[in-house]
């Protein structure tokens, strides 16, 4: 891609993320042009439908939650690892409304852009989780779904404006709930060991 090229695609890109942010990802592309100060022509040459535009903004974020992930498995605790991703997950999932109904249908259909990112998000998140998992530290009656899952409902938390002053409460909740006895320091909560 040519430079000129390569700097209108990525300011597209960011007047996207703005939009989607604000809007959610049902936004308008007629309103993203107008934004972005071009035509609609110009932002369908770069993105010819909406969902070609939502692959190349999450699939870049998707793809640092997954390197992320692999940054804390190696640096981190399990527990403070674990804890740190999910945070990270849901500020993303937050970040852009309405990401998570569509994370789910992506992970879904095989057939979706975001398919492969979401699958290799939700892996690394499973790998977290399984590693805390083998240091005693996170309950294992849930698996990488479940923990995906959770991300969903923390986002959805913020969402709601009613909700979201109680988001970050009931984030650290849900973490000493995730987290055992052994693993709570990550969280400054006390949860009992699952049963067997």
């Amino acid at each position: 891609m040519r430079a000129d090229a390569r700097k209108n695609h990525d300011h597209l890109l960011a007047v996207a993320g703005t939009a989607i942010a604000e809007q959610g990802v049902d936004v308008s592309l007629r309103d993203v042009a107008r934004r972005a100060d071009v035509g609609l022509a110009t932002l369908l040459r770069h993105f010819p439908t909406r969902e070609a535009l939502l692959d190349a903004l999450l699939r870049t974020r998707f793809d640092e939650l997954t390197a992320r992930a692999g940054e804390l498995e190696t640096s981190s605790p399990s527990e403070d690892a674990l804890v740190s991703w999910l945070r990270d997950c849901v500020a993303c999932a937050h970040e852009y409304r309405g990401v998570t109904a569509l994370m789910a249908a992506a992970l879904e259909d095989a057939e979706s852009a975001l398919h492969a990112s979401c699958v290799a998000m939700r892996a690394a998140g499973a790998r977290l989780l399984t590693r805390a998992q083998a240091a005693g530290t996170a309950r294992t009656d849930i698996d990488g779904t479940d923990l995906f899952a959770l991300v969903a409902a923390l986002a959805w938390l913020s969402d709601q404006t009613s909700l979201a002053p109680r988001a970050d409460h009931l984030f650290d909740v849900v973490a000493g709930a995730i987290l055992t006895s052994a693993g709570n320091s990550a969280t400054g909560t006390t949860a009992p060991r699952p049963r067997p």
